[in-house]
């Protein structure tokens, strides 16, 4: 079990640095193309990728699982949770959107008492908190990042956090390709609905960044954009199968606060891609979560020493939830 939520920690570090890279791409064709057409052609260009993952894995049997009514509501739901970080991403500084999406390990903590029957050491919540007051150094509450379009980045935290729980819940039986061939359908088609909603609407421009992103009308794209979108496709197909892996393998109330490395890339890339200079109070920031998640880490190698008995009982409490 020890050996399992270790790999499920790895794999979530691995994946949300994957899944990072995806930020400054959707930034950089968000002033001209709508969220839905970025959607639909990372989904698109994903979707080959994941059926021969499937196939490889479990066959593309496993698609038509008995449990496909929660695998495709979970999909949705993964689905507005990007849609609207996407749209944060528009109106906000890449740094500030991605600090405030990193309260989902604190609503993921918050739910898995109640949603998963997992048992939450204040040791854990200790480090938790350790990793808020860190999100809280990057975000510097009244500098002015408090745009409406900030309570989409919480929005979509809460919605990714309480996915990731049902990933644990219906991991037992569905491997993590299924789930991101899913999560891949739901991308496709809800963005087609969305665009298709919106164009029956006849509306097409909108005065806040994140609206209009929303729901400005298809265009064809450049080749460079259009490599920039495709470039999700194929971040998207690895990042969906290690995090949905990270929340099979392991206890989400163990995992979730490694969700918090996540915030380590944000302004790397914002140096990168969007020559931001990081501030003092991001490197503090950054120092406080990368202490709070060695801390988690120390706690559970601790944890492994102790008595059989315990060790088992522990096992068979997760394996139940």
């Amino acid at each position: 079990m020890q050996n399992r939520t270790v790999l499920g920690i790895l794999s979530l570090c691995l994946g949300v640095l994957v899944f990072s890279l995806q930020d400054p791409l959707v930034k950089a064709v968000s002033g001209g193309y709508p969220v839905t057409e970025v959607m639909a052609i990372r989904a698109i260009v994903a979707l080959p990728i994941l059926i021969v993952l499937v196939q490889a894995n479990v066959g593309l049997k496993a698609v038509l699982s008995k449990r496909a009514g929660m695998l495709t509501l979970r999909a949705f739901i993964q689905f507005s949770s990007y849609t609207v970080y996407y749209l944060a991403i528009a109106a906000l500084p890449l740094a500030d959107a991605v600090a405030l999406y990193f309260m989902a390990p604190l609503f993921i903590m918050a739910m898995a008492g109640p949603y998963l029957g997992e048992r939450v050491s204040w040791k854990t919540l200790s480090t938790v908190l350790i990793g808020l007051v860190g999100v809280l150094v990057m975000v510097r509450p009244g500098a002015g990042v408090f745009d409406w379009a900030a309570l989409l980045s919480l929005g979509s935290a809460f919605l990714y956090g309480f996915s990731q729980l049902m990933a644990r819940r219906i991991g037992d039986t569905e491997s993590s390709t299924v789930m991101a061939f899913y999560q891949n359908g739901a991308y496709l088609s809800g963005a087609i609905a969305v665009a298709t909603v919106f164009h029956l609407a006849g509306i097409t421009h909108a005065a806040h960044p994140s609206v209009e992103f929303l729901v400005r009308p298809w265009i064809w794209p450049t080749m460079p954009d259009f490599l920039k979108m495709a470039a999700c496709g194929l971040v998207a197909s690895a990042g969906m199968i290690l995090l949905s892996q990270a929340y099979r393998m392991a206890p989400a109330n163990r995992v979730a606060t490694f969700e918090y490395t996540g915030i380590l890339w944000s302004p790397l890339w914002g140096f990168l891609f969007f020559a931001e200079v990081p501030r003092e109070t991001t490197v503090l920031g950054a120092a406080l979560i990368i202490g709070a998640g060695l801390l988690a880490l120390s706690g559970g190698r601790r944890r492994s020493a102790a008595p059989a008995a315990a060790v088992t009982a522990d096992a068979v409490s997760s394996e139940a939830a």
